[in-house]
C-alpha cells in the first residue's frame, strides 16, 4: 500500500460491509442475485424456485436475507410477492470491496445514489482512508 500508517474501517461501515459479504456466503443466494441480475424483471417466488431447484421455503428465506441488505427489492402485486435486483446497491458492492481491502477506488463511485435505494453507503461515510 502506501507508507502512511493504515486504520481500520470505522466499526459501524465495517459491520454493514459485513452483512452484504454474508448475504453472499451462501450459493444459492448468489444463484438468487445472479438470476434476478440476468433476467432483468421482476419474478415470482415460485419462477425464482424453479430456476434454482429448492424448495419455495428455502427461497423465500434466502430473499428475506437478500432483501435486508437491499440487493433485491421486493414488490407487491395482488397477493404475490414479486422480486427484482436492486441494481444500484449490487453496482456498489466491487466498491465496498475495494474499500475493505484498502484499493483505490473512483471519486465518486456509482453507488453513491444509494440514499435514494436505501443502500447504506453516503458521501459522508464513504471517504477512502
Amino acid at each position: 500500500m502506501n507508507g502512511e500508517r493504515a486504520e481500520p474501517l470505522d466499526r459501524v461501515t465495517a459491520a454493514e460491509y459485513a452483512s452484504w459479504f454474508k448475504a453472499l456466503a451462501d450459493a444459492t443466494r448468489v444463484q438468487i442475485v445472479s438470476l434476478l441480475a440476468r433476467r432483468g424483471e421482476p419474478m415470482s417466488v415460485g419462477a425464482i424456485t424453479a430456476a434454482v431447484d429448492v424448495g419455495q421455503s428455502t427461497v423465500s428465506e434466502h430473499l428475506r436475507v437478500l432483501a435486508e441488505v437491499r440487493f433485491v427489492l421486493a414488490e407487491r402485486r395482488g397477493t404475490s410477492a414479486y422480486y427484482r435486483i436492486n441494481g444500484t446497491c449490487v453496482q456498489c458492492f466491487p466498491t465496498a470491496a475495494d474499500i475493505v481491502m484498502g484499493r483505490p477506488v473512483p471519486a465518486v463511485p456509482a453507488c453513491l445514489p444509494f440514499r435514494r435505494t436505501r443502500c447504506p453507503i453516503t458521501p459522508t461515510r464513504y471517504a477512502p482512508p
